[in-house]
């Protein structure tokens, strides 16, 4: 019997294998977002152990062990490392049908050399194995074997980008651009965290924040400075798209109302969020840049985990909100004064994916092939099943062909695989349907199709540079 994890895993049929070893598995990997962290870039990070690399941090991990009845002290907790794995394969042989399943066993077979199926008792020798390959793995030998292009992290205007500025002099051949998220920018609800993160913003421009003015002055300087860094991306994380109408002063008067203390109203929230993803979109198109927009997460909605924990932690859900109106509405204010830039719109809720897959049909205007992007599979949507939607909505509703392909949206390194997995879904949903007679039995044409997504649309729509080694 084969390993779990073969050399042909999740391919099929003999169209689906030659469409992925030929065309997707030798293309390199342009990750165009992800929450990978810059310092252990800047760092080449050195892991301490497969707990270290494997577990911390990774919410998707942490959900699976507690509905797995695991005490939180191994998931977040003060548990050993040793004692925090051990959970973890404790928990794997429920995970059966769960996308973590596969994930897990192509890391420990990608870079481990490990095909045992993972359970409590295969678990020490794993741990052992592993911990003994990790001198080998740090973050930059992860990067080079992987042939990872490029990555874009996540980040905050009021990051220095002191980091990204180390790793720009290290000389690696993945290039490394930052990203701009100005989500608590619009935190108006929230003075309490929203007034020291403007603090923070005004110390790295190096200015006072007084007046709404100076916010929206010290956001422009903040996004021209990301520029100058090479940063081409800009990403927000939202209920749905904000499209209020909003005058500068009434945004100045919510700005000057959280200043002194008091949060801003649902009504007033969504108003001056509005005002702020306006402007955004604006500084975007006259940089040139793509604006993502990741839409339809239903956040921290375990209040008392998430005073315990924080955010991020494992606690989010899929969102049942009405997306249509508001996306049209956004991305026509844009389009209206010629200020609409390129786009990628991403929904968590797969009953939209028509909705979204319609909608990026709506603005596109001839001047660059795929300008609204219908985005891969996101956050719960990134597994086989899901996969297989969204790249089915695409092709029915739009060009599968100028799909920019898929991203990690990772905070773990060994997240590479999830590229490799996509490419496998891809290639075995487009090899069936050339063995049923669905499309042509062409591989130049449908092997094309799929090593241009894999890598190449995302090199020419997202217009950021590439070591030379990784090909014209």
């Amino acid at each position: 019997m084969k390993p779990f994890i073969h050399d042909d895993f999740l391919l099929q049929t003999g169209a689906s294998r030659e469409l992925f070893h030929g065309y997707a598995k030798p293309e390199p990997i342009f990750d165009y977002h992800c929450h990978v962290s810059p310092q252990q870039i800047a760092d080449n990070h050195q892991f301490s152990d497969l707990a270290d690399i494997w577990i911390g941090g990774d919410h998707y991990k942490w959900r699976a062990m507690r509905a797995n009845g695991v005490d939180e002290r191994f998931c977040t907790g003060d548990a050993t490392p040793h004692e925090k794995f051990m959970a973890w394969a404790a928990a794997m042989p429920h995970l059966v049908g769960n996308p973590l399943y596969h994930w897990s066993h192509l890391e420990l077979k990608r870079y481990f050399g490990i095909e045992e199926i993972f359970n409590t008792q295969s678990a020490p020798a794993i741990w052992e194995r592993a911990n003994a390959r990790l001198p080998s793995l740090r973050v930059h030998d992860i990067l080079s074997a992987n042939k990872v292009a490029v990555v874009c992290t996540t980040d905050d205007p009021a990051d220095s980008l002191s980091t990204h500025e180390r790793i720009r002099g290290l000389g690696i051949k993945t290039r490394v651009y930052p990203a701009f998220r100005p989500d608590k920018a619009l935190g108006v609800a929230h003075p309490e965290a929203f007034n020291p993160w403007v603090e923070r913003l005004a110390h790295t421009v190096g200015s006072k924040i007084k007046s709404f003015g100076d916010f929206m002055d010290a956001l422009k300087s903040r996004h021209d400075a990301f520029h100058a860094f090479g940063c081409r991306l800009s990403d927000h994380g939202l209920e749905t798209a904000l499209s209020e109408p909003c005058t500068e002063a009434q945004a100045q008067a919510v700005f000057k109302a959280a200043r002194s203390g008091r949060g801003a109203t649902p009504e007033e929230s969504a108003r001056f969020g509005s005002y702020l993803m306006l402007a955004f979109g604006h500084w975007d198109a006259h940089r040139g840049w793509t604006k993502q927009l990741h839409l339809g997460a239903l956040r921290s909605t375990n209040t008392r985990l998430l005073s315990k924990l924080g955010p991020d932690t494992g606690f989010d859900s899929i969102g049942d909100l009405p997306q249509a109106r508001p996306l049209a509405r956004y991305l026509d204010a844009l389009d209206t004064t010629g200020q609409l830039p390129r786009m990628v719109i991403y929904n968590l809720n797969p009953a939209d994916n028509y909705v979204f897959a319609t909608m990026a049909g709506n603005f596109q205007d001839g001047s660059v092939a795929g300008k609204v992007q219908f985005g891969s599979g996101w956050w719960f949507l990134d597994q086989k099943e899901a996969m297989e939607w969204q790249i089915s909505a695409l092709a029915n509703l739009g060009l599968l062909s100028r799909f920019v392909g898929m991203l990690s949206d990772s905070r773990n390194f060994l997240c590479y695989t999830r590229h490799e997995y996509f490419r496998r879904v891809l290639c075995n949903l487009l090899g069936s349907q050339m063995e049923r007679g669905e499309l042509p039995g062409d591989m130049a044409l449908v092997g094309g199709m799929v090593r241009r997504i894999a890598f190449e649309n995302a090199r020419g729509f997202f217009g950021l540079e590439v070591d030379p080694s990784f090909g014209p």
